[in-house]
């Protein structure tokens, strides 16, 4: 079977794709720019996702998606939310996250990706479209739910003629679960980039952050991301060894 794959170069859309990839011919990795705090940082990484396993890369810029966005993943008027490990733990009040979601929410942003992965792969008569959907950010972005995936498989079956579906490998997971199977597939972890802001290092404090740190420390392992970064500082200051 062959697919498109919707990379944002985040833990979950690179998990995602190198999980497929394990059962699919991946014919165009797509990244959207529409004006977030970290679209160049996640070009510039996906861009060597794509080169590590050998596939085309698309770039579309969405700029209108951005301008309708009122909200801190795209306005630079509003803070993002600083979250906690505490914040997200499974005594936490849900109001925290909730309202955490509600702050970075782009409308429909899954909704219209989708739609134009699904429109390049009936281009390109691939049957899916492969997403980062998991089952620990479905609690609170219902876009990343079992529910819409099968929702989105209906309309689609009716808006392209191969009835394009969506691939969804870690749709049942929590995020150790995803770091385990990405690891084990080989998955280039240190070009993953999660933060919801753009700078040379992740913030640590935003909620993708947050759950990202929580994923690495319950499957027993360091993030390869941190430990490049912390090796690259390492060398550019002139000390000597690796973390």
């Amino acid at each position: 079977m062959s697919a498109i794959s919707l990379l944002s170069s985040g833990l979950d859309s690179v998990a995602a794709l190198s999980l497929a990839k394990e059962q699919a011919e991946i014919e165009l990795a797509i990244t959207f720019d529409y004006g977030q705090r970290s679209a160049q940082r996640e070009i510039e990484y996906a861009k060597i996702i794509c080169k590590h396993f050998d596939i085309e890369h698309e770039i579309i810029v969405l700029d209108w998606l951005g301008k309708i966005t009122k909200t801190s993943l795209v306005s630079r008027d509003m803070d993002v939310p600083i979250l906690t490990l505490g914040d997200i733990s499974d005594s936490a009040a849900p109001e925290i996250t909730q309202g955490s979601a509600k702050n970075v929410w782009v409308p429909n942003r899954n909704g219209v990706m989708i739609n134009i992965a699904a429109s390049f792969a009936e281009s390109f008569g691939c049957e899916y479209v492969i997403v980062g959907f998991n089952g620990e950010e479905a609690v609170t972005f219902p876009d990343n739910s079992f529910g819409y995936v099968q929702a989105v498989d209906r309309c689609l079956s009716y808006s392209t003629r191969n009835c394009v579906k969506v691939l969804a490998p870690l749709i049942e997971f929590d995020k150790n679960d995803i770091v385990r199977e990405a690891l084990r597939s080989g998955a280039p972890l240190e070009w993953s980039w999660s933060c919801y802001h753009g700078a040379e290092a992740p913030c640590g404090v935003c909620e993708s952050c947050v759950r990202r740190a929580r994923g690495f420390a319950e499957a027993g392992t360091k993030d390869p991301l941190l430990v490049r970064l912390m090796n690259r500082d390492c060398r550019k200051s002139g000390k000597i060894g690796t973390v």
